[in-house]
């Protein structure tokens, strides 16, 4: 099964592999929230998405800010892949409404991808290692909570 992930951390975080790995990532889950395919349907990475009001403009934001960062770093990510929610300022302004992700998802996501980083790039992470605490994706509020309880935690 694919490892399909939709990082709540912000994307700034991730190293070029996660950032590249993220944005094809979330291009396949904005196919199947759209329904143009038909594998991975039921990941549960999108579970979050589609409890959103508006899943595809929501996921069209989270896109939309991975696509900013690749640019900031000097990378081309294609925005016309981008359905929904490109540019939308009232995903930005938590207008169209955030999408919640718990403390504790937070806290498991930042210790997996330290773990990643580590692991293929030892140079980010010593850049992550200086900094107290993760940012999130601006599409997501921090809200109190653990681990989601659709994320499925290695053992």
């Amino acid at each position: 099964m694919c490892s399909m992930r939709l990082w709540s951390l912000h994307p700034e975080h991730l190293d070029r592999q996660g950032l590249t790995g993220c944005w094809r990532e979330a291009l396949l889950a904005q196919a199947v929230l759209a329904g143009r395919t038909r594998g991975y349907r039921s990941h549960s990475q999108l579970v979050r998405f589609r409890e959103h009001s508006q899943p595809l403009t929501a996921i069209g934001a989270y896109l939309d800010v991975l696509a900013d960062e690749a640019t900031r770093r000097g990378y081309r990510f294609d925005r016309s892949r981008i359905g929904d929610g490109r540019d939308v300022p009232e995903v930005r302004d938590g207008v169209l409404g955030s999408v919640p992700v718990t403390e504790g998802q937070v806290a498991y996501e930042w210790e997996h991808l330290l773990a990643k980083i580590a692991a293929r790039s030892p140079d980010w992470s010593d850049h992550l290692a200086a900094l107290e605490s993760p940012g999130v994706h601006p599409l997501f509020e921090v809200v109190p909570g653990g681990v989601a309880q659709w994320e499925r935690v290695a053992g």
